[in-house]
Parts: structure tokens; C-alpha cells; sequence
């Protein structure tokens, strides 16, 4: 794909933006990791802990409408810039928080700071790139998140032992605003497509998104499928692989490895798995339908308590779910150039809605079987686990019924 690109296109659009992307992904899934020292240190219960982790994914989502307004209006340099200022400043006060609500005020606002990380980055590819590269651009920019889910699993282990964890987020700080820096003065300005559009103009089309049932019927395996892995990747796969299945910390924070490699190898190979297929007459709606029942299969094993494998389903969950971003390419196929922020983030802002429900969700839910010594019960993960299948399942065959879009 890069030899098809111009490379400094990629060098100045692709590269800053993949910078705030790689600390997005980082601070999504980073709790999963120093989730017991977090209790340790504020006395949280499992609601608490779902309900503080999870304010990255409401904070996000509650932006996602008007940051798609901002990206069609501003364009993405200017907006990302400025809100990855703002995960900076979350980061620095959850490293410093003393109590439960400086904590969720600080994941609230790195939440917010990195709202724009794939949406501004679609923006720019939309405006620098070819539509058609919309797909394969869009997985190697999640390849690099994946990194970033990588690095917040066995390297921040090794790391948190000796420094703490609020030593790292104090460096998270830091490396926000230099992305933020890299993002404002590296990447180029455009001339935006319908710069013409009023304020109420704008505004009126997210209703005229919203009332589309084919804009419904794309997003909502999306929304569905990437919610349940990242509430699960981001917190709860992790005592659940030791309270089911008996590992120990850093054994868990292996598995967790191992299913974020198979993230990022899904990301680098849908790309290319999508072109290939299109030279065939196989077109990007069909891989996302099969994509989405792959990945409904592969689930359902951990959701209703396979005694065995647990590793290789959760590998082939990741692996699988990456489909999902194929229907990012297809949303943007939907509307004109002018709209393709504003449909990116109406679906985004499903996503992290349905993600913060899920993650808060998950530990409610658990916590109304009895637990000892901070362990859950095997039946109560399979409750959880089972209604987010279900929902899954639901949404992959009304998939089914799809057609390629003709605009």
C-alpha cells in the first residue's frame, strides 16, 4: 500500500496523526494493567472501577457530534492539535489525583483529548487520499493504535513495578503535547469541501444522518463489536482470565499481549485483504458481513465460559472484530465529501456511548453476585458476557440484509 502513496503525503498527514493515535489506543486500554493498584490505592468497588475507567469512553462520546461539526468546518489539523492539548492536561491530573473524582475528572478529560484521533484522521484522509484508500489507510492507522494497546499491556507491567503508576502518566503528559505540537505544526492545511455550509446547516445534517435505517444497519455491528472489545481488552478481560481462569497478573497481562498483536496484524492485513478481494468482484460490504459473524463465532466461546482455550478465542476475537472498521469506508460511501466528518463521528459517537455502557455495565453486573477477596463469580461473567453476544449476533444478521450503496 505505501508504494502506492505519495510518500510525503504519508510522512506529513499520516505520520503525526498515527502519533496522537499510538496514545489514544495507549490510554484506552492502559487501566487494564494498574486496575488492582488502583484499588489498592482508593478502596474502589467493581462499579467504581468500571464507572472510572469507562468516563474516557462517555467523555469521548459526548464530543463525538460536535467534533464532526469541527472537523468539517476547521479541518482536523487545528482541531486534533487542540484537543490533544486537553489529554495532556488529563493526564497530568490523574497522575496526580488524590481521590475517585479528580481520578474521573482526569480520565474524563483524556477522553475528550483524544476524541479525534481516528475521526480527525479519516477527515484528512478523505481530504489527502483517495476514497478508495479510506480502508486500508484506516487499518494501518488502527495497526498503530494496536501498537499502543501493545505497550499498555506487559511493557507498562515491567514499567509500573519500578516507577508507579503515576509516574507514567505524568510522561503520558509530557508526549501528549508533544504530539500535539507534531500534529499542529507538521501537518498541512486544505481547502475543506462545502466550506460554504452555515452553522444551522451543519448541525441539520446529523438529524439527516441519524434518520438513514441504511446508516443504522452499517453502524450498528460496528458500534457493537469494537464496544464489546474495548470494554473487555480495556478492563474486564483481564480478572476475568484470573478469576475464571486462574492466571496470575502477568500471565493475564500476556494473554492480553497476545490478543493485541492479533489486533494489529488483522489492522496491517485488512488492507490488503480488501483490495485483493475487490480485484475478484468480492466488495468491502461482503468482507465486513463475513468479518462480523467471524467474529460474533469467535465470542461466543468466552461468553459462555469455554472451559479451555481461552487464549486462542481471545486471539481470534481480536483478530477477528477488526472487520468492523470496514464500515468507516462504507459510512463515508453514504454522504458527499463535505459530510464525511459528521457521519464518521455519528457513528463514533455509538461507539464510545455503547463502550461506556458496556464497561460500567460489565462491572455493575458483576457486582451483584457475592464476591471474595476482590474475585468474581464464573456465573456472573457469563451473564455479562452472554448479553453482549447476544447484542453482537443481533446486529451481525441484520447486517445480512445489506446492499452496496450506490450514492
Amino acid at each position: 500500500m505505501a508504494a502506492s502513496l505519495p510518500a510525503n503525503t504519508m510522512i506529513v498527514v499520516f505520520c503525526p496523526f498515527a502519533a496522537g493515535y499510538y496514545l489514544s489506543y495507549f490510554y484506552r486500554y492502559v487501566n487494564a494493567v494498574i486496575a488492582k493498584d488502583l484499588v489498592r490505592d482508593f478502596g474502589l468497588e467493581p462499579g467504581d472501577l468500571g464507572l472510572l475507567t469507562s468516563a474516557y469512553f462517555l467523555a469521548f462520546a459526548l464530543f463525538q457530534l460536535p467534533l464532526g461539526v469541527l472537523l468539517d468546518r476547521f479541518g482536523p489539523r487545528r482541531c486534533a492539535a487542540a484537543l490533544m492539548c486537553l489529554a495532556a492536561i488529563g493526564a497530568l491530573a490523574f497522575g496526580l489525583a488524590q481521590d475517585l473524582a479528580m481520578l474521573s475528572a482526569g480520565r474524563a478529560l483524556i477522553g475528550l483529548g483524544v476524541s479525534a484521533g481516528l475521526m480527525g484522521s479519516i477527515k484528512a484522509f478523505t481530504l489527502w487520499f483517495p476514497r478508495e484508500r479510506l480502508t486500508a489507510l484506516s487499518g494501518w492507522m488502527i495497526a498503530i493504535g494496536s501498537v499502543g494497546t501493545l505497550s499498555a499491556t506487559a511493557p507498562v507491567q515491567a514499567l509500573v513495578g519500578p516507577l508507579g503508576w503515576r509516574a507514567l502518566f505524568l510522561g503520558l503528559a509530557a508526549l501528549s503535547f508533544a504530539a500535539a505540537l507534531l500534529i499542529f505544526f507538521v501537518v498541512p492545511e486544505r481547502e475543506l469541501p462545502g466550506h460554504g455550509e452555515t452553522w444551522r446547516e451543519q448541525v441539520a445534517m446529523i438529524g439527516k444522518i441519524f434518520a438513514r435505517v441504511d446508516f443504522w444497519r452499517i453502524a450498528a455491528p460496528l458500534v457493537l463489536s469494537q464496544a464489546s472489545f474495548q470494554a473487555l481488552q480495556g478492563l474486564w478481560f483481564a480478572p476475568w482470565l484470573a478469576d475464571v481462569h486462574g492466571l496470575t497478573r502477568a500471565a493475564a497481562a500476556d494473554y492480553l499481549f497476545a490478543s493485541a498483536l492479533a489486533y494489529l496484524i488483522a489492522s496491517v492485513s485488512l488492507g490488503h485483504l480488501t483490495e485483493a478481494l475487490a480485484k475478484r468482484g468480492i466488495s468491502q460490504l461482503r468482507v465486513y458481513q463475513a468479518g462480523m459473524l467471524a467474529c460474533v463465532a469467535s465470542f461466543l466461546p468466552i461468553a459462555f465460559g469455554a472451559k479451555s482455550g481461552a487464549l486462542v478465542w481471545l486471539v481470534l476475537f481480536a483478530f477477528t472484530s477488526i472487520a468492523a472498521i470496514i464500515a468507516y469506508t462504507l459510512l463515508t460511501q453514504l454522504v458527499p465529501a463535505a459530510q464525511t466528518g459528521r457521519v464518521a463521528t455519528s457513528s463514533n459517537v455509538l461507539l464510545f456511548a455503547m463502550s461506556f455502557a458496556f464497561q460500567w455495565g460489565v462491572g455493575a453486573l458483576l457486582g451483584l453476585w457475592p464476591s471474595s477477596e476482590g474475585r468474581y463469580q464464573p456465573e456472573a461473567y457469563r451473564a455479562a458476557f452472554g448479553l453482549l453476544a447476544a447484542a453482537q449476533a443481533a446486529a451481525a444478521l441484520w447486517l445480512l440484509t445489506a446492499r452496496d450503496a450506490k450514492r
